[in-house]
């Protein structure tokens, strides 16, 4: 019997990407003076696995290849979502980021407050309950 691993290949490199995306889109878009350089960084990058799998004969190369490669043309365009985001109070700023001192001046909805870092209480809040979840968490640990 012969076992075909392309399918948990491709389901690993998926769930790899599409974490390793997330956090990287966040992360680098925190601290990114512009988010020009590494939107065209992950867009490079996922042209070229894409192109790569063309040149590949195996399948289970080529098709995490082709996955990631997707996955990083993705998170290219997800930098400037992550910016919108930010704007709409939706992603927090970061205050030591010049970039995003400049959003938190010009866009009243900014926060630098992660609206969802705070302990479930089982029903739907608005912002200001929010808020208050956030403050009453801070001043009780």
């Amino acid at each position: 019997m012969t076992y075909n691993l392309i399918g948990p290949i491709s389901a690993l490199a998926t769930f790899l990407g599409i974490w390793a995306g997330h956090v990287l889109v966040r992360e680098i878009e925190k601290h990114s003076a512009s988010i020009l350089p590494p939107s065209f960084g992950f867009a490079i990058l996922g042209i070229g696995l894409l192109v790569s799998t063309f040149f590949t004969s195996s399948l289970i190369l080529s098709a995490p290849m082709g996955i990631i490669g997707m996955t990083a043309l993705w998170d290219a365009y997800e930098f400037f979502r992550q910016e919108k985001r930010i704007k709409h109070g939706h992603a927090p700023a970061n205050p030591r980021n010049p970039r995003h001192i400049k959003i938190l001046k010009a866009h009243t909805t900014a926060t630098t407050l992660d609206l969802l870092n705070r302990n479930p209480i089982g029903k739907q809040v608005n912002a200001e309950e929010a808020l208050q979840l956030i403050t009453l968490e801070e001043h009780t640990q």
